[in-house]
């Protein structure tokens, strides 16, 4: 797994049917690097997210049958890009 930030949408009208009706989003690593997801989660842009990668993405999915080898698997409510962690409310 690792945390990205959600740059925006990528709307694609002729995609693999592998890829199913699953909404994509283009991510952010932390090296600026972008990397293309599917989103089960709703995530929007300024969004930081944890991801799943590899054979498991497809399980995040829901659907094994997906093709897929990047998910989004959650969006992060408190996140602090510069220090790496959560910085939680006192």
């Amino acid at each position: 797994m690792d945390i990205m930030r959600v740059v925006g949408p990528l709307v694609c009208t002729q995609r693999h049917s592998g890829l199913m009706h699953n909404s994509l989003r283009v991510l952010r690593d932390r090296k600026g690097n972008l990397h293309v997801a599917v989103d089960t989660s709703g995530c929007r842009p300024g969004n930081w997210v944890f991801v799943v990668s590899g054979s498991a993405a497809r399980y995040a999915c829901n659907d094994p049958s997906v093709l897929t080898d990047l998910t989004v698997g959650g969006i992060i409510d408190i996140w602090n890009e510069k220090t790496g962690q959560q910085d939680l409310p006192t």
